[in-house]
């Protein structure tokens, strides 16, 4: 029996609560079926090396709620009555239907970089750099003092406090015009984009994406039913005219004007001007995208779509998992004013309200100027290894490198390449972590790698660049 036990000794969660858990996990697995003898709780403290209490208080627990049944004179089984669940689990007879939407999307695959860090991550900024200590303190101080209002089911915009902030943010760095009415909390820019989509496409809308562009849009959008309309990105951005020609009447574009995600093209002043006249025209959204443009190197950060817009037409979406810590989990949307009470209504929906723990933290963390302070600590370590990445691509590959203005990471252009996916395939066996760029394509891809540096030490760059190098197949 203890081998099917879990237990740890160093583990945060009491003795009683994993060896509950433990039995629990199993049953429902059906490791363990209705009607199998358990052990005596002594038997199973002698096998565990624990005492009594804790193996009481599980099995106490585990009977109460009707996994282990006690027959008066024969010990401790596993209950009777979980034997039509038992037959369930194994048959799983009839037709097991899901949504269309639902079975649209790709599996589920949880990407390598998730398991580990190493050179060339996406999305990864510098952890070992972020102010632990400043965020505990900040963290902790509202663990230990949680007023009892905040146990309570909060906003669906979030929290008030952390939305000033976040309007003051964006009012004086981005160039965004709102007040703190319009902003609302989510769970990183993703959920913005899925939100949005959810408020402004029914099923079988067409929608603008960009092409290259970012894959998990393409994800929220054949999750709503709608029609996706690939539009090339040129070295200007969206190219509106060519929008135009494959859906003039689309609901929504999905543009990141600042910096494009994968090809890092900052759009033009005058295709900007283009896109917003499009959408006016046409009574159409622009949902703005604005998910890695804080760090901008040899020029200020530009301004935001947004801040240009005179007739509300943009939801301006941004994350603080790029800049902070992925994990995080937190960024915002901010919504033109007459659609605020229809995504409030839509968020109430989904999952009522975002968690007070997180935020409360964050709007110290901005309004103590720790975010701004990190910000500009950063800027110079990321531009020397934006620096050292090119420089050492120059050197060792020679591939034509785009995107290396600002944010995190590069594209390189491989077209004499076969397969984009096999040579990052190849490159992970090397301990290198590369995105193929074939990936963020829906029609004929462009075969190259996405490289980010924003967690790679300057010392390993070069030899992670070499190391890529050798993964390249013959010409």
């Amino acid at each position: 029996m203890t081998t099917l036990l879990s237990l740890e000794r160093d583990h945060p969660a009491p003795l009683y609560r994993q060896i509950y858990g433990s039995f629990r996990a199993r049953v429902l697995a059906g490791e363990l079926r209705a009607g199998d003898a358990v052990p005596s709780t002594r038997d199973l403290a002698r096998e565990l090396g624990v005492s009594r209490i804790p193996v009481l208080e599980a099995y106490g627990q585990l009977l109460a709620e009707g996994y282990f049944e006690a027959r008066r004179g024969a010990g401790t089984f596993v209950s009777a009555a979980l034997a039509t669940h038992d037959e369930e689990k194994r048959q799983m007879r009839g037709e097991r239907r899901v949504s269309a939407n639902a079975a649209a999307l790709p599996p589920y695959e949880r990407p390598s970089w998730a398991e580990r860090l190493g050179a060339f991550q996406l999305g990864q900024p510098e952890l070992r750099a972020f102010p632990v200590s400043t965020w505990s303190r900040l963290v902790g101080r509202y663990s230990r003092n949680v007023p009892v209002r905040a146990l309570q089911y909060g906003d669906a915009f979030g929290l008030v406090a952390l939305r000033e902030a976040i309007a003051a943010y964006l009012r004086t760095s981005r160039g965004v015009r709102c007040d703190a009415g319009q902003v609302f909390i989510v769970s990183g820019s993703q959920q913005a984009l899925d939100l949005s989509a959810r408020v402004l496409l029914d099923a079988g809308d067409p929608a603008w994406v960009e092409e290259p562009g970012y894959w998990l849009v393409h994800h929220v959008l054949e999750a709503q039913g709608c029609r996706i309309v690939a539009v090339p990105v040129d070295n200007e951005g969206l190219n509106v005219a060519a929008g135009t020609k494959r859906a003039a009447k689309a609901r929504v574009a999905f543009v990141a004007p600042s910096h494009q995600s994968p090809l890092g093209v900052t759009m033009s002043a005058s295709r900007r001007l283009e896109l917003l006249d499009w959408a006016r025209r046409a009574g159409a959204w622009i949902v703005e995208d604005d998910w890695d443009s804080e760090y901008r190197y040899d020029a200020k950060p530009i301004a935001s779509l947004q801040g240009l817009d005179r007739n509300a037409r943009v939801v301006y979406t941004g994350t603080f998992s790029k800049v902070m810590f992925p994990s995080l989990r937190l960024g915002y949307a901010v919504v033109p004013p007459d659609l605020v009470e229809r995504f409030a209504a839509m968020r109430r929906a989904m999952d009522l309200c975002p968690p007070y723990l997180a935020q409360a933290p964050m709007a110290d963390f901005l309004a103590a100027g720790h975010f701004a302070r990190h910000l500009r600590r950063m800027r110079p370590i990321y531009a020397r290894r934006r620096r050292l990445l090119v420089d050492a691509i120059a050197r060792e590959i020679g591939a034509e490198v785009v995107g290396d203005a600002a944010g995190m990471h590069v594209a390189m252009f491989l077209d004499r390449c076969r397969s984009d996916v096999d040579l990052a395939a190849r490159a992970l066996e090397r301990g290198v972590q590369v995105s193929p760029l074939s990936a963020s394509y829906l029609g004929k891809p462009r075969q190259g790698l996405v490289l980010g540096f924003g967690n790679t030490p300057e010392s390993a760059i070069a030899p992670a660049v070499r190391k890529l190098a050798e993964a390249l197949e013959p010409a």
